[in-house]
């Protein structure tokens, strides 16, 4: 999500990541501001590395067509040999984005239903325009990728559960409430819907341990917030505090605690420092 990054910076921090001690590499999706494509950046990710997964955290599903989301994740599943175990997708907040992509946000709820479902059928080669034949290329896992879903309240929580496969839960601070709560209220769910297996539960918040770290993760939030209002970004910019060793630890055990079986960390900066000195503290820890 920083301005200014070149093919140079992302090299890097792809072998940094692949070298680490770390089980996967994610990217999330925004229109607006100096971001880069998700999918391609994950391409790139999926060739230049060759241990970690590869995670997209998330598809703004109802913004794109399900028939094309189901062929750039099959293809990068391929390109990574295998790497890409599951996605993430959400319903998004950013109407802004919506209208540059020329998508509505009305309908979004059922759209993303419908949309799993025909992802759902192109992974398992089934004709989605009749006589028409399949769409490719096949996954490398049967079925397709595992579907996360990346949903807030409770009743979004409950329409994902009739057909995620987990949640991804976020907690910009790393909070153990916030996390616990998301996931009782996907195990909840998940009861209701008559599942028999328990979500997977994948949760992220953001950190920082560059050079005056704290100062630079008030911007970094209220940057990317900016597009909801300076009111909004400003108290959440004021919110996060994981900027030090001592507050990332206990933000690491606050996820575990709550039950997370799959955390992401997402960095304020793109220094290198960010991940060595992360590096540091998992290994200490």
């Amino acid at each position: 999500m920083k301005a200014g990054l070149n093919r140079e910076d992302y090299l890097a921090w792809f072998k940094r990541v692949d070298e680490g001690p770390f089980h996967s590499l994610s990217c999330g999706e925004r229109v607006h501001g100096p971001t880069y494509d998700m999918r391609a950046l994950l391409s790139a990710a999926a060739i230049a590395t060759s241990r970690v997964k590869i995670t997209p955290t998330l598809y703004v599903l109802p913004m794109h067509s399900a028939v094309g989301v189901a062929k750039e994740v099959a293809t990068m599943d391929i390109l990574s040999g295998g790497r890409m175990e599951q996605i993430c997708v959400g319903y998004g907040g950013r109407a802004q984005d919506y209208q540059a992509m020329g998508q509505s946000m009305k309908g979004r709820y059922q759209r993303m239903d419908d949309q799993v479902k025909t992802m759902r059928q192109v992974w398992a080669g089934e004709e989605v325009i009749s006589g028409a034949g399949s769409i490719g290329p096949t996954p490398t896992q049967p079925g397709g990728p595992k579907i996360l879903a990346g949903a807030l309240g409770p009743k979004s929580i409950a329409r994902c559960a009739k057909w995620a496969d987990g949640l991804y839960a976020w907690s910009g601070n790393g909070e153990k409430h916030e996390l616990a709560n998301a996931f009782a209220t996907a195990d909840r769910a998940w009861q209701e819907a008559g599942r028999s297996e328990k979500p997977y539960r994948m949760g992220g918040f953001w950190y920082s341990l560059a050079d005056d770290a704290q100062s630079r993760l008030y911007d970094y939030v209220y940057n990317y917030l900016d597009i909801a209002g300076p009111e909004i970004a400003k108290a959440m910019a004021q919110s996060v505090t994981r900027s030090n060793a001592e507050a990332l630890r206990e933000a690491l055990d606050n996820a575990e605690a709550a039950g997370c079986e799959e955390l992401f960390l997402v960095p304020a900066t793109a220094d290198l420092s960010e991940i060595d000195r992360l590096c540091e503290i998992l290994e200490s820890r």
